[in-house]
């Protein structure tokens, strides 16, 4: 018995040194290759080919796939490439004010990070790395549950704007719990995902039978015998969901969370007008237009395209966001114009993180950044306010008469 569990203990420490090899420690002259092309990025996208190469084919493709035939994936791409501006000319934008205020937060630009788990699979540093280029960018994290790093670690690194991603357990005292370790550790609003009763099938997963790798730990759940993720014959995430959320998850547990919480609810998966004033009439404090980066059902709209539809429902009651998709400034002047108070990064935080850590998640808000920048001067806006929806077209939007021409 004790031989066997010798032997299962040199089996994790050795797939522990092998993995960390991986992402850490390539032979030199590969190494030096890699460093040279990190530093040649110039554009958000080109991390993914990076992460590719760098990480265990596990875990990029658990990053990279999404649901089933992946046509949402590509879509939350494709569409804001069929939505062209109308830009305005000869206005002064020697000054462009990038600044905003998001749940009453002054945020340096209205792009932010949105939740993706097990951070440490992507980097050692992990969560760790990304809440401190959030703060030095002047900008706020979301912390999925199923992170790497709990709450008060995250908390550890300083200061900083974050808010935290929840998922709701069958055990309700294990979610009463958590979200007053957030609430305690200085976390600003909940995140309250909506979309994933079950999750999606996200078949690389069950080729690739994906599990958490021994050494991690889903740590907000250390304590609570709930950290660890069983191997399974498809996918170990699939196995863990089906057995610990709860898909009795209705509106009337969203009220259930503001009297145990003074956080406001972000409610997070909305996509359709009706869900939005449902949303409302159960007290969010704010929508996040998402699809789950395309994780869970297939052949929904990008998140782009239903974005007017849940904004005009909303009624500027309460803040729309967005996620899913943005790879370039000019998809957040897009959103921007669309309506959404700000938009949310995913992807591009954890191939970034696994390219050049810490680094690579402050060049990607940098480059994002400056590209929202440039976009806002090149269609004559000085400031957020000044975005409107006469400076994009969408492929929806009824053919403007146009003034017969004179003879």
């Amino acid at each position: 018995m004790c031989e066997t569990k010798d032997r299962a203990h040199v089996h994790v420490h050795t797939y522990n040194i092998h993995f960390h090899q991986d992402l850490m420690t390539l032979p030199n002259s590969l190494a030096k290759r890699k460093s040279a092309r990190t530093m040649e990025v110039t554009n958000v996208s080109e991390y993914q080919a990076i992460a590719k190469e760098k990480l265990p084919k596990m875990v990029y493709d658990y990053y990279a796939s999404g649901a089933e035939d992946q046509w949402t994936l590509e879509e939350n791409r494709n569409a804001f490439t069929r939505i062209l501006f109308r830009p305005r000319i000869l206005i002064d934008v020697s000054k462009i004010d990038m600044t905003t205020t998001i749940m009453g937060f002054k945020l340096s630009m209205p792009i932010m990070i949105a939740p993706t788990a097990m951070q440490k699979m992507a980097h050692p540093d992990g969560e760790y790395a990304t809440a401190r280029a959030a703060s030095a960018a002047g900008t706020i994290m979301t912390l999925s549950s199923w992170a790497t790093s709990s709450v008060e670690e995250v908390a550890s690194t300083g200061p900083g704007i974050r808010f935290f991603q929840l998922y709701v357990y069958k055990d309700r005292n294990v979610v009463a719990q958590l979200v007053r370790r957030a609430e305690r550790a200085g976390f600003k609003a909940i995140a309250l995902t909506v979309d994933t009763p079950r999750l999606g099938r996200r078949e690389a997963d069950i080729k690739n039978r994906f599990t958490l790798p021994p050494f991690l730990t889903l740590k907000n759940f250390e304590g609570l015998d709930l950290g660890k993720m069983d191997e399974a014959n498809d996918s170990g995430l699939a196995s863990y969901v089906a057995g610990q959320i709860d898909r009795t998850l209705s509106w009337k547990d969203v009220k259930w969370l503001q009297t145990i919480t003074t956080m406001p609810i972000l409610v997070k998966g909305v996509i359709t007008a009706e869900d939005t004033r449902l949303a409302i009439q159960a007290g969010a404090a704010g929508i996040i237009v998402s699809n789950h980066g395309a994780r869970q059902l297939d052949y929904v709209p990008a998140t782009i395209m239903a974005l007017e539809e849940v904004v005009k429902a909303a009624q500027g009651r309460v803040p729309v966001f967005l996620d899913g998709g943005v790879r370039r400034g000019t998809d957040v002047f897009k959103a921007l114009a669309l309506g959404a108070s700000g938009i949310f990064i995913g992807r591009p935080v954890v191939f970034s993180l696994a390219a050049e850590g810490e680094a690579g998640v402050r060049n990607v808000l940098k480059m994002l950044r400056e590209e929202f920048e440039l976009t806002m001067a090149l269609s004559g806006c000085t400031s957020l306010k000044e975005i409107t929806r006469d400076h994009i077209v969408t492929p929806w939007d009824a053919p403007k008469a146009r003034p017969a021409p004179r003879l």
